[in-house]
């Protein structure tokens, strides 16, 4: 392989990478207690949820997930009701651009938050994919050595 070969390959995961950020889904649901099947940690593989009744993989245009906990401040006792989860599309991402987890007000009560960016990333686990060029320099590297 020569120059051309590589600079095409590298061209094309590129691309892959470009049109694989263009379809972002999240885990939508809701449950409360621990017999919910959204709960917290995710009770599911991400391949699974379709399957599972009351918890849909939807398209998400923002790209921005959300998971809510709400229940674990000492609002109501978690023997009587248990923490509710409720896993979300955000219709727009957080004015920073920051994924991050923290407590704040929701519909007048402190729940605690998280935002995410990416494909399912609001399922608990979180698969972040190495970046681009990582992956191309270490496909670069790879042939050099073994030519």
């Amino acid at each position: 392989m020569n120059f051309v070969t590589v600079s095409l390959v590298t061209l094309l995961l590129f691309a892959l990478k470009e049109v694989n950020c263009l379809h972002k889904r999240c885990i939508q649901c809701r449950s409360r207690g621990e017999l919910g099947s959204c709960g917290d940690p995710f009770p599911y593989n991400v391949t699974e949820p379709d399957s599972v009744i009351g918890i849909h993989m939807v398209a998400c245009p923002s790209g921005w997930c959300g998971k809510l906990l709400q229940g674990t401040t000492g609002a109501f006792r978690t023997d009587d009701y248990g923490t509710a989860t409720e896993r979300m599309c955000l219709q727009r991402p957080p004015s920073d651009y920051e994924e991050r987890c923290a407590y704040t007000m929701w519909n007048h009560k402190k729940v605690y938050l998280c935002f995410c960016n990416g494909d399912l990333c609001n399922s608990g686990y979180n698969l972040k994919s190495f970046p681009i060029t990582v992956l191309c320099s270490a496909f670069i590297a790879i042939f050099y050595y073994f030519t």
